[in-house]
């Protein structure tokens, strides 16, 4: 239903920044979820940050205070700010967009955040 593509990664230091992008193909306005998954090697996908059409936002609470998830609708485009980092954090980070009854379940090829010195 969408095609998204993620952009922002790379290799930061630890207590660095980077902010993600993911491009969607159309208008985001009236997609359900939004959300930012990761997954590190050797480990499950685990959802990061996600908001909803109305607003409401959902943290992991590893991330809670470092990282915000926001949309500009205009662009088509939703964000996740990411701010003091650590070395955990480093994974594959991918962007999904999911309708109110799964009728949807879009995801994109994934940017690589590494957290070293």
């Amino acid at each position: 239903q969408v095609q998204l593509v993620e952009s922002g990664g790379g290799l930061v230091q630890p207590g660095g920044s980077l902010r993600l992008s993911c491009a969607a193909s159309r208008s985001i306005s009236s997609i359900y979820v939004m959300g930012w998954h990761r997954q590190a090697p050797g480990k499950q996908r685990e959802l990061v940050a996600a908001v909803t059409t109305g607003g409401s936002t959902n943290y992991l609470d590893s991330v809670k205070g470092r990282f915000t998830i926001s949309r500009d609708n205009a662009k088509n485009t939703v964000f996740l700010q990411m701010n003091s980092l650590k070395p955990e954090d480093t994974a594959v980070y991918y962007c999904n967009a999911r309708g109110v009854m799964n009728e949807y379940d879009s995801w994109g090829q994934g940017t690589q955040v590494t957290v070293s010195s």
